[in-house]
């Protein structure tokens, strides 16, 4: 597979990420939304596209717990696992300028969704249940989808947490289409957030 690496890219897509970056100053872009949505996967490749470092809650929750996500689920409850999840992302969102994964339920608390308010830009990555149940499908280590049917559990997390993640700064469909494609829309939508955000001179 080919690097989406800085050097890769057009001269046009490079002066965009340079000004994004300046822009952004020291706050993070944080990617929210339900687990399939395509934080992790999309949020590597938005890093690359703005040359910043890349940040993934979950993986930082495991390696605080030196646990998997499953294994605090089990061991401790959802309860101690989402203590462990606010400090984690409220730390994460004190190091500067980066693109941070959060898991699908980091939004939903109000002190979490307020840090991300504060500090960084949020994104929801809205997808709709039939792709996500698609593409969590392919794959386990899912505490919120075990012991019951997951498309109906899909179904009612959407109902339940899509009207916080509607509250992010920026909105992009998480589509069916190749990754880069996604990446672009973010940026397209934090063009038109941070540049008419902006005060004038």
């Amino acid at each position: 597979m080919k690097d989406d690496s800085k050097s890769d890219l057009p001269r046009e897509e490079i002066d965009t990420s340079a000004e994004l970056r300046q822009t952004l100053g020291e706050r993070p872009i944080v990617l929210v939304g339900l687990m399939g949505a395509g934080k992790t996967t999309v949020g590597r490749r938005l890093a690359a596209r703005l040359n910043l470092p890349f940040n993934d809650a979950d993986a930082e929750i495991e390696r605080a717990a030196g646990k998997t996500i499953p294994e605090i689920f089990t061991d401790h409850g959802e309860a101690a696992f989402r203590d462990g999840e606010k400090k984690v992302i409220a730390r994460i969102l004190q190091s500067g300028p980066q693109v941070l994964a959060t898991g699908g339920g980091a939004f939903i608390d109000a002190q979490t969704r307020q840090e991300i308010s504060k500090y960084g830009i949020s994104v929801w990555l809205k997808a709709d249940a039939n792709l996500l149940l698609k593409r969590v499908s392919k794959r386990g280590g899912r505490p919120l989808l075990q012991g019951g049917n997951p498309k109906q559990i899909l179904n009612r997390l959407v109902d339940e947490r899509y009207p916080n993640y509607a509250k992010a700064d920026i909105t992009v469909e998480s589509k069916d289409v190749p990754h880069l494609q996604i990446v672009q829309l973010i940026v397209d939508a934090l063009e038109g957030h941070l540049f008419e955000k902006e005060p004038e001179e």
